[in-house]
């Protein structure tokens, strides 16, 4: 079970990748232009908000009952926190990504909520982007292409 999860989770990262790349790059060029919010910037962070939800899931699941590193990391919780390998997994990884999910959510909340179409893409590059950079920092590009 521990590997299928784990290829999962690790494939599903790409789709993530892509569509916050996506987002980022639909907000940053609505936002220059003063375009007009329209429907496809609002399927993208919709897409995105789902994606991020299944994969902050696959990953919950991994992380709290099937992975054998934070089965041995919360063993001995004290020594795992001197090895950086099972700190990163257990504690920076997850929070880093638990946090921009959170970012994820509130960009495309504060996004719909503004009444000025343009505006709305202010909130939704700055939260988007400010999650890219805390994904590319969290993933553990040594298991990258698996």
């Amino acid at each position: 079970m521990y590997p299928g999860l784990l290829h999962a989770h690790n494939g599903f990262r790409w789709l993530v990748l892509i569509f916050l790349v996506f987002a980022v790059f639909l907000a940053i060029s609505g936002w220059a232009s003063k375009r007009n919010w329209n429907k496809a910037d609002n399927l993208v962070g919709l897409i995105l908000v789902i994606f991020m939800d299944i994969q902050f899931l696959l990953g919950l699941v991994l992380y709290a009952f099937v992975s054998p590193i934070t089965k041995a990391a919360f063993a001995d919780f004290g020594a795992a926190m001197k090895n950086s390998d099972l700190r990163f997994y257990l504690v920076e990884h997850f929070l880093m990504m638990f946090i921009a999910l959170i970012l994820v959510h509130i960009g495309r909340r504060k996004s719909k909520k503004k009444a000025v179409a343009w505006k709305k893409y202010k909130p939704a590059t700055i939260f988007y982007s400010i999650a890219l950079l805390l994904i590319l920092a969290a993933i553990p590009w040594d298991r990258a292409l698996f």
